[in-house]
């Protein structure tokens, strides 16, 4: 059983992970590209008002600090194969999680419910985060990395845990106590994103949250009736006994 839910999430991501990698290239990586233009043009214009020279002079430094100490991949080929690969990645990590919910909580994983396995996940993991802390472009400001993280991973686990609950206990208590649990994340304050400008348009940034949250739902949907698929064709599938006899 293990060795075949694992096999089920690793295609499940292989499929989950170049579908929304192929989205991404489509639709999230352009808006990437586009904000990229606007970094730090907030900062330049304030500095521009009293010292040009100085902020040129601190931009320049600060490029080649930037250029030295950190690594990032080239544009292209170099940069869609990383982003190929970490998505690959997150899927399989993603896909592990929901396999071990499964046997933990004896929540069977079929093609008759994967896509509420994925709407779930996506609900969970992209929807409930993305109401307080939406997604945000490059010269964006931003909140602390660790309160983001901390923020982003109680309202993740309230809300799948909401889920979960409603899968097991069919009760009026449980409902209530599932709708408590998607609202409670929501009702903590969220981080506090610094007060600075941004030269990002308005409008670029929402298309980016809609872009996202798009790019989520296709994510979870096929990761979910892909897992699905693949554990009730290996769960048909005859088990060969130590014998060589098959049951």
């Amino acid at each position: 059983m293990f060795r075949n839910l694992f096999f089920a999430a690793l295609v499940a991501a292989l499929c989950a992970g170049l579908a929304t990698s192929i989205f991404q290239a489509w639709r999230v990586t352009p808006l990437i590209f586009a904000a990229e233009a606007f970094e730090g043009d907030g900062n330049a214009h304030s500095h521009a008002q009293d010292t040009p020279e100085h902020s040129h002079d601190e931009a320049a430094t600060t490029a080649d600090s930037h250029d030295e100490d950190e690594w990032m991949p080239q544009d292209g080929l170099e940069r869609t194969a990383y982003t190929v690969l970490a998505n690959l990645l997150m899927a399989a990590g993603y896909a592990l999680i929901i396999g071990a919910v499964s046997v933990l909580f004896n929540l069977p994983i079929t093609f008759a419910n994967g896509l509420l396995w994925g709407l779930g996940g996506f609900a969970a993991f992209s929807l409930a985060p993305a109401l307080g802390l939406p997604p945000g472009l490059p010269g964006m400001p931003v909140a602390e990395t660790l309160a983001r993280q901390i923020w982003w991973a109680g309202a993740a686990l309230s809300t799948g845990a909401a889920f979960v609950l409603v899968a097991k206990q069919r009760a009026a208590w449980a409902l209530a106590a599932a709708i408590a649990l998607v609202i409670i994340p929501q009702l903590v304050a969220t981080p506090v994103v610094p007060d600075e400008a941004s030269g990002v348009p308005a409008g670029l940034a929402a298309a980016f949250t809609a872009a996202v949250l798009y790019n989520g739902a296709l994510f979870w949907v096929i990761l979910g009736l892909a897992f699905g698929r693949m554990a009730d064709y290996l769960a048909s599938r005859p088990v060969t006994l130590a014998n060589g006899a098959k049951a």
